[in-house]
């Protein structure tokens, strides 16, 4: 019988790649990869597969900080989209997008790392277009390089676990790993939580 560390390591062995790493951002304590995050949460925020979003997050790599986003024309930013199949929420998203740049900007001075003086959640949901799911996302992936953040186990998370047939308790979970880990855990137990094939294999072996 499969114990839990067993289906943790599949888990992690099949799924545990963050949506970060999968947009081709190299994730740091620094102002434009917190920034591409920032971009991917958003895009993940609408009801569009995450394959999508991650593909769009490539696309604008190019406007890679806030003056780069803000200083592309709103076509561009459609452009960039649409070349991700990014579509139905292409316009709205790029004027988000442009928003979203200009408060960073006039806020934080273009530098998301001071949000962490602050509820961080909270601070997030300022942005254009990141609502709960979005914050949640950005600081499922953030926890790998701001600490403070860990464990972050929302309730998606919490769906993944109780398909696989761990524990549906973020502090039990987070035992299962290291800290360093828990980024990628919990990506894995997102994708798990969405797709009933790939929880099957995890638990199955």
């Amino acid at each position: 019988m499969a114990t839990q560390k067993d289906t943790v390591r599949r888990l992690l062995d099949r799924a545990g790649r963050t949506y970060a790493a999968e947009a081709g951002i190299n994730l740091a304590d620094k102002p434009a990869p917190l920034y591409r995050l920032l971009v991917l949460g958003v895009l993940l925020s609408t009801r569009i597969s995450a394959d999508i979003a991650v593909a769009a997050a490539r696309e604008l790599r190019g406007y890679g900080t806030p003056r780069k986003m803000l200083d592309a024309t709103w076509q561009q930013r459609v452009d960039a989209l649409g070349r991700a199949h990014y579509v139905r929420y292409d316009e709205s998203t790029a004027t988000a997008l442009g928003d979203g740049a200009r408060l960073l900007i006039d806020e934080y001075g273009g530098d998301l790392r001071k949000i962490r003086d602050g509820e961080v959640r909270e601070q997030l949901r300022k942005f254009p277009r990141l609502g709960p799911v979005g914050a949640d996302i950005f600081c499922r992936e953030a926890q790998a390089v701001w600490p403070e953040l860990r464990p972050y186990l929302d309730r998606k998370t919490l769906d993944g676990a109780r398909r696989v047939g761990l524990p549906a308790d973020a502090a039990k979970l987070a035992r299962l790993v290291d800290g360093p880990d828990l980024a990628g855990f919990s990506a894995a137990l997102v994708r798990v939580s969405l797709d009933k094939k790939l929880a099957d294999q995890v638990r199955e072996g």
